[in-house]
């Protein structure tokens, strides 16, 4: 039987990233990438589909700053964010997060960003193959203290592993099979880790747009709230390079349109039976922006040979929370099949490779124990934000969303100096009232941010 010291589980940001960090600590590391066709790339690799946005603060969890990559990897330096609502808006130009990193963020090529991460583990010593299809992992006592791992691969021979890293995404289609394993058969890491309420999906169209639209745009996350129904759902415009921009939206799935309310939503229509599709909701979007002055089908065309097919991609995004990870056994979870990406802002690239590399650094190092505690030093910060952000705006409707948008703009407006949370009593009861349940929701979530705990696995 083939072995190596550590198999990971797929080749995006966290599996690259454990590749690397394992190769470069000297271990045996063997990447397994099942591998999707890209019109933006020329051979298989991950399913790189991501709103592709990084905020400074996120270099520092990330650690790979951009001067690091390839010249085309990078899109655009961001000076800003802008939140619009229904009737309100307000622009953010400082995380007030302290970081290395001078600007306020930027966009990057997620197609050319995985295929560097996989050059940069390669050249490290990793092994990386695609158009394999993991189909389990069976973990018996091996011959020395640790287990042993095969993973069984469909066509193909078993291959023997000191070490896995689960890195196949938020679908965990191998996770949650190897998870079940060590844990009692009430609490299966199917239920627990992907109810149906809790999945959301994610569409985006590249389109390049007018020269003006594009002034406007070319340093700017743009995202839209309140204007289309659903928990955490929300349009936004990312800027490329060359006039081109990725339009695109995150919402629930499942949902049924007559819930809600056409006439408080401008994305949704009264003659809808039910929830628009994600190209008519973009449609809508740019109708409702700028088809006063353009038209859209003209003078915002598909650019049709990147993304994933014909200028558009779809891509699933975990709204769980983060997971413990079986360490006694050898295996660890990492990136969104751990559950860190964000429904609420979406990113999670940088979380992945930073649970990424602890856990290729770990097993070149054989011992997983403290990955759990380690992640948690690592992005526990990051974690509690989004999980409690995402839980004050769960039931939020549009009139709710202006009045916090609004109230943010106060705060800013205000010139507090550490970031849009901060000294918010000269901006106004609603400013007040926002920072006051953020702190207290923040607080009771750090005590019980893990949808699986350490303690809950059987060995």
């Amino acid at each position: 039987m083939e072995r190596a010291d550590v198999v990971i589980v797929g080749g995006g940001p966290a599996g690259s990233a454990a590749a690397h960090a394992a190769a470069d600590g000297g271990a045996d590391a063997l990447v397994l990438e099942k591998g999707v066709p890209r019109d933006d790339r020329e051979g298989l690799g991950p399913d790189s589909t991501d709103a592709a946005g990084i905020l400074d603060y996120w270099v520092d969890i990330m650690g790979i700053h951009p001067d690091e990559f390839d010249d085309d990897v990078v899109q655009r330096e961001l000076t800003r964010a802008e939140f619009r609502g229904p009737t309100t808006s307000a622009t953010l130009y400082d995380t007030g997060i302290e970081s290395s990193y001078d600007a306020f963020g930027y966009t990057f090529q997620r197609a050319r960003f995985d295929d560097w991460l996989r050059s940069r583990a390669e050249d490290a010593g990793a092994e990386y193959r695609t158009g394999v299809s993991v189909r389990g992992v069976e973990t018996a006592d091996g011959d020395g203290d640790d287990p042993e791992h095969v993973v069984h691969i469909a066509g193909a021979d078993p291959i023997g592993a000191a070490f896995v890293v689960l890195a196949d995404g938020p679908q965990r289609t191998v996770t949650n099979g190897v998870l079940d394993e060590y844990l009692p058969a009430e609490a299966s890491a199917s239920d627990r880790l992907a109810p149906p309420e809790a999945n959301h999906i994610a569409y985006q169209e590249y389109r390049r747009v007018p020269a003006e639209v594009y002034r406007a745009l070319d340093d700017a996350l743009v995202f839209w709230w309140g204007v289309m129904p659903g928990e955490t759902a929300y349009p936004w415009i990312f800027p490329n390079d060359d006039r081109v921009c990725r339009i695109g939206l995150t919402m629930p799935m499942g949902m049924d349109a007559e819930a809600f309310d056409a006439d408080a939503y401008e994305l949704l229509s009264a003659d809808d039976g039910s929830i628009p599709s994600g190209s008519t909701f973009i449609r809508r979007l740019l109708e409702w922006q700028y088809g006063d002055e353009y038209d859209v089908e003209t003078d915002f065309p598909l650019v049709e040979d990147v993304g994933k097919r014909n200028g558009t991609e779809t891509y699933p995004i975990s709204s769980t929370r983060p997971i413990d990870s079986p360490t006694e056994a050898g295996i660890a979870v990492v990136g969104g099949a751990m559950g860190t990406t964000s429904a609420f802002h979406e990113g999670g690239d940088h979380v992945a490779v930073r649970t990424g590399a602890i856990a290729g650094e770990l097993a070149a190092d054989g011992d997983l124990a403290p990955y759990n505690r380690r992640w948690k030093e690592a992005i526990g910060d990051e974690i509690v934000r989004n999980v409690t952000m995402a839980d004050m705006v769960a039931d939020y409707d549009s009139a709710d969303w202006d009045r916090v948008i609004g109230a943010a703009d106060a705060m800013l407006a205000a010139d507090a100096d550490d970031g849009l949370l901060s000294q918010p009593y000269r901006s106004g009861w609603e400013s007040l009232k926002l920072v006051l349940g953020y702190k207290w929701n923040k607080r009771s979530t750090r005590r019980d941010y893990v949808t699986i705990a350490e303690d809950e696995y059987v060995y």
